[in-house]
């Protein structure tokens, strides 16, 4: 039989999880809340510091490339999918951040901006895609011509 006591531990339990769920779910999500904290340029340098990581993954995994060894065969893995990381992250920041929040129809640069930071999203998609250092260099040169927008305060 099911007390008061054991109902109402029950229900608060289950209200506790229900929070914890609904929190874990949008704390990841900053920037689709309207807070108003926003550090532009962190986030772009953010973004340069994943695209040199795509750089070097790149150039690591061009110099174990015909490398057959089991420790060789290793570190390929772990330099591409730290590759497939960065420039994923890179893809998130403008996605989930710039786009949403920080690029607006009412500028008056709005189709420039649209384009630069599409061109970001491309450029990372193609990184992921290849092995290719003209594709990592592209990637970070798409990022660092979003740095004119977000100066340093």
């Amino acid at each position: 039989m099911i007390t008061q006591t054991m109902y109402r531990t029950f229900r608060f339990l289950l209200i506790l999880c229900g929070a914890v769920l609904l929190y874990s779910a949008s704390a990841s999500a900053h920037c689709q809340v309207p807070c108003g904290i926003y550090d532009d340029h962190a986030r772009v340098k953010t973004m340069l510091e994943d695209s040199a990581t795509v750089i070097k993954a790149v150039r690591m995994m061009n110099g174990l490339a015909g490398k057959t060894d089991a420790q060789s065969q290793n570190q390929m893995v772990r330099w591409v999918m730290n590759k497939e990381k960065h420039a994923q992250n890179i893809i998130a920041a403008i996605s989930d951040y710039f786009l949403t929040q920080r690029v607006k129809p009412s500028q008056g640069d709005y189709s420039e901006r649209l384009a630069r930071h599409h061109a970001v999203i491309i450029a990372a998609m193609k990184a992921k895609q290849s092995a290719s250092e003209t594709h990592a260099l592209a990637l970070e040169k798409a990022v660092m011509a979003l740095e004119g927008y977000y100066a340093h305060p």
